[in-house]
């Protein structure tokens, strides 16, 4: 069969969940979606909540994947131990809350895995490789697809991990710049591949925040604690529609949507 995946660029802040809410839906009906993937980890601006998460299921998310604002909001920690459906970084250490990847039913009994990796490169450092613990997850993961959203702020560092892993797993998409990109492909392997999603939010924005604010920062005024801007919103995602018997992807497009 062929399986139609979408997944979905960070949301951002309320306005960002308002508009996934209203319109994820029937954008998975308009293109006959079976599982969708939503990066969740700026619904709080930075961080999110519980209760975010939850919504962002309800909206219509088969699995919520974080990123590096995992632990701004820690009240999500307890939600990440009792929810099955919501993953942070895979190669976070392992005595941190929560889980990195997970096994999930797809339709006709298709068991999809979802892989949530972070990068090292202008983030962090201290993490475990992304490219050694996806190694490792690919040895235990019992599953027929394998996608992965890997949040990481060089695009250099997420084109190695796209030819790493082509033929390894179905899909590979980056996260975290906020900046979509448009460079979706299927590698030489059969791996459905895209630098970076983009993100669910204000469309007037600088990466989802007030413009003045960025400005601000880069002519060297005092710290602010950003703020979501106003004003209309889009949908940044890209589907991937994978042959689950050649277990290739055969397709990788945008379908972003705006006010």
């Amino acid at each position: 069969m062929l399986l139609h995946l979408l997944a979905v660029g960070d949301v951002v802040g309320e306005g960002g969940l308002a508009f996934l809410e209203r319109h994820l839906r029937s954008l998975k009906k308009l293109h006959s979606v079976d599982f969708t993937v939503v990066n969740g980890e700026n619904a709080s601006g930075v961080g999110v909540t519980p209760r975010q998460a939850q919504a962002i299921l309800d909206a219509g998310a088969d699995v919520v994947t974080l990123g590096n604002h995992t632990w701004n909001r820690l009240q999500i920690k307890d939600f990440l131990e009792e929810c099955p459906y919501i993953l942070r970084p895979a190669n976070y250490p392992k005595h941190l809350p929560g889980r990195g990847y997970g096994v999930y039913p797809g339709p006709r009994g298709l068991r999809i895995a979802v892989m949530n990796l972070i990068g090292r490169l202008e983030l962090p450092p201290h993490n475990d490789s992304p490219f050694t613990v996806a190694d490792n997850i690919l040895k235990e993961a019992d599953a027929d697809i394998v996608v992965v959203d890997f949040h990481a702020e060089a695009t250099s560092e997420k084109g190695a991990m796209g030819y790493y892993l082509d033929g390894r797993v179905q899909a590979v998409w980056g996260t975290h710049t906020h900046v979509p990109t448009a460079d979706c492909q299927v590698l030489p392997e059969g791996t459905g591949f895209v630098t970076d999603l983009g993100m669910t939010g204000p469309a007037r924005s600088v990466l989802g925040i007030r413009p003045e604010q960025s400005v601000n920062l880069f002519l060297g005024g005092l710290p602010q604690r950003y703020e979501e801007a106003s004003g209309p919103c889009k949908l940044n995602a890209v589907l991937f529609v994978i042959d689950s018997e050649t277990k290739k992807c055969v397709s990788a497009e945008r379908v972003d949507i705006a006010d």
